[in-house]
């Protein structure tokens, strides 16, 4: 019995160990990504530099039936995140309509550069993530919109001349991000060093398993492999940004079939932090089901989509194989 507990205690010593190492190894790695990026896009907000971008949005805005107005709001979601959009969706009048739509493509595709990257870094090309990732928010915005009815001019418009560049000076605006950087990453902090700790636990007893058993359910109407269980899990509560650091160390100590971890990616690029994003926008006003569903459909979709196009490469090729056979 004594060495019994005493084995426990140990596994309970080295896993709680191993796991704070890893989560600083993690943190000090998201810290590089984090720091340069959201200083660079608050230097582009700051001189207006982001607001002379949305030419590049504003001729597909009638094709998703939203105002032109809506083009800065998706630039600033796109490289930014979803708090951005919020911010910028209480600063103007549009429509339920048009919020609504704006937030489907948010939720969908939102802090890009950010989040590519760290996909990047377990398992798939970054810039085809991003490429999906805006695909299907474009897609998926479109077909929302034809189902709700909206056009461009449901409940008025307004024109890009409303919004203007950051008026704050330079040292404030730089007080300010870094303020909100530092609580971003006592955030992360505080949830990658207890989640890999009971990562490196649930190792250690054997509880891996169990948990992947559990969501095995969920997979498989994901379509996604049981192995990635642990990987989807922590991306649908904690999402990209803050569960990045797991999902990185566990693809990178682990091995995983090439073809399971794009399946993943593109189901957790699209439908991540599930809790909180669409949370985000429900003081809003924005109705709960557009909120969640089309996200989880275009994820399940475009991974079923995935498998088929593996399916039928993998039937070409044995064809092709057969007909050398038969040919010599």
């Amino acid at each position: 019995m004594i060495n019994k507990t005493e084995d426990i205690l140990k596994k309970i010593k080295s896993g709680t160990g191993q796991g704070l190492i890893k989560g600083w190894k993690g943190l000090v790695w998201l810290l590089k990504i984090i720091i340069p990026i959201s200083f660079a896009t608050t230097l582009l907000l700051h001189f207006g530099i982001i607001y002379k971008l949305d030419f590049l949005l504003t001729p597909v805005m009638s094709w998703l039936s939203l105002p032109a107005s809506a083009a800065i709001v998706l630039i600033i979601g796109v490289l930014t995140g979803p708090y951005g959009a919020v911010a910028a969706l209480w600063a103007m009048p549009f429509s339920m309509e048009h919020m609504t739509l704006v937030a489907i493509f948010i939720l969908i595709a939102h802090n890009l550069i950010q989040e590519s990257m760290v996909q990047g870094k377990s398992g798939i090309n970054p810039f085809l993530a991003a490429f999906i990732r805006l695909f299907l928010a474009s897609a998926m915005t479109f077909v929302c919109a034809k189902i709700m009815g909206v056009t461009p001019e449901t409940g008025g418009a307004m024109g890009m001349a409303t919004f203007a560049q950051d008026t704050k000076p330079f040292v404030i605006m730089v007080k300010l991000w870094a303020w909100g950087a530092f609580k971003l990453i006592a955030q992360i902090f505080c949830i990658i060093m207890p989640l890999m700790v009971i990562l490196e636990l649930a190792k250690r007893f054997n509880m891996i398993l169990v948990i992947t058993k559990l969501v095995s359910p969920v997979l498989s109407v994901m379509g996604l492999d049981r192995s990635t269980g642990m990987l989807w899990l922590t991306a649908a509560i904690f999402g990209l940004a803050y569960g990045s650091a797991v999902i990185v160390e566990e693809t990178q100590s682990n091995e995983y079939k090439k073809e399971d971890l794009t399946k993943l990616h593109i189901s957790i690029g699209v439908n991540h932090a599930m809790i909180e994003d669409p949370v985000l926008f429900l003081p809003l006003g924005l109705p709960i089901i557009w909120l969640w569903i089309p996200r989880l459909v275009a994820a399940i979709f475009a991974t079923w989509l995935y498998r088929v196009f593996l399916s039928a490469r993998r039937i070409y090729a044995e064809r092709a194989d057969h007909k050398k056979l038969c040919d010599n």
